[in-house]
Parts: C-alpha cells; structure tokens; sequence
C-alpha cells in the first residue's frame, strides 16, 4: 500500500538569471511500512525535498501525496492541521521548547491542536525511548541524545501517516546516534512506522530498506537494501 508519493517535485528559488534550482522533476513513491533513506550531498536539495514532503514548503511545480492526500491542495490551515496529525517531523536541531517540561514537549503538537494528549501514550513512548524518569526535566537538563529522544516522541505522538527525519543524528556521538537510530529501526518495525530520513551518512543509510540518492536536484539512484 503506498503511504506517500513525490510526483515530478521541482522547487526554483529566484527568478531569472539568479534562479536557483533545488529540485528538479522528482519522482518516487514510498510504501507503508518502508524504511526509506535519502542521501547525497551538502546543497543536493535532499533538505528542500524533505521540507516539501512535510508540508512545510510548497513546490514549484509537482504533487505531494501523503496517505492518497494531495497535501499541495490545501490552504494554509489546512495543511498546518493535517501535518499535526499526520506528518512528524525531526530536525538535527530538536527544536524543543525550553520552558516546557519533557511531557509538555512530547505532547505540544496535540495541545497546539486544541486537544487534550493522552498521557498514557505519552508515558508508553516515553519508557520506549528510555525517558521514563524524566518527564518533569527541561530540556536544558538533558544530554543531547535524550533531547532528541524528546523531539522523536513528540513526532511519533500522533502514529503519524509519515516519519521525517533531517540529520536526526548529525548533532551526536556516534553512541548517542546508533541509540537513535535502534529507536527509529524499533518503531518501524514494531508498529509499521513509515520512516523517511535524510542523511549525508552512508553507514546510517545502509540500515534503511531502501536508500533514494538526490544529486543536483535529481533523482540519480534508487536502490532497496532489503525487503
């Protein structure tokens, strides 16, 4: 079953002889379930490509699907909605909220909503991810790699149709990001999450299913690691 299709995304920034363009006609889809990483490097566009899956930039041209949704449709607030309940979203920098509590931080997403978290998912998420004792620290009382155990939780608070993830690891000790790394790899498994990471890292590629290499904006390879 597909959860999210990419059809012929171009992005250009600028106009004219400045124009720049970060993506140019790319085309894959993803199936639920799969564990896909995309790799290539520094200014690829993989970043863009990430952001436009996300909802979060619109594309020039082409279609975002995201569970048989065209997300490049809706307005505004509609998309802010649905990428709350749909879509989670990790940055190398955890974007938490200093002044929140780790519950607080987890839940955030749902309370922006307007509704209320279910404290019992997040306290399951929160023993998964190893933050059991921790649900009344700060952000600032934590090491980088619980910081961003906090951002993984709030993101997979939702069961979201989609998992994205930009250099989730690119801020950690190799410990810190093979630790990470397990938790993304447990939750796919486990509960069928649908992962979709961003890496320049070709070891934390290689244990994904399947690994999209972006090149100058372009799709240049497509490779399934496993089944």
């Amino acid at each position: 079953m597909e959860i999210l299709r990419a059809d012929n995304i171009t992005k250009i920034y600028g106009t004219g002889a400045s124009a720049v363009h970060a993506l140019s006609g790319v085309s894959f889809s993803v199936k639920k379930g799969q564990f896909l990483a995309i790799i290539g490097p520094s200014g690829s566009g993989k970043s863009t490509l990430m952001h436009i899956l996300g909802g979060v930039e619109q594309p020039t041209a082409g279609r975002v699907f995201v569970d048989g949704v065209n997300i490049d449709a809706m307005d505004e607030d509609e998309i802010a909605v649905f990428r709350r309940r749909q879509i989670g979203i990790v940055y190398q920098f955890n974007n938490l909220i200093p002044m929140l509590n780790v519950e607080e931080n987890i839940g955030l997403s749902v309370t922006l909503d307007g509704r209320v978290p279910s404290l019992s998912r997040i306290h399951m998420l929160m023993e998964e991810l190893g933050l059991g004792e921790r649900g009344g620290f700060f952000p600032g009382q934590l090491s980088g790699g619980q910081q961003q155990r906090v951002a993984i939780a709030r993101a997979l608070l939702n069961a979201p149709a989609i998992f994205l993830a930009d250099e989730p690891t690119g801020n950690l000790d190799s410990r810190s990001s093979q630790e990470v790394l397990e938790l993304l790899k447990t939750s796919n498994r486990k509960y069928r999450q649908t992962m979709v990471i961003i890496t320049h890292d070709e070891d934390i590629a290689l244990q994904a299913d399947r690994i999209i290499t972006i090149d100058d904006g372009r799709l240049v390879d497509d490779q399934v690691v496993r089944e």
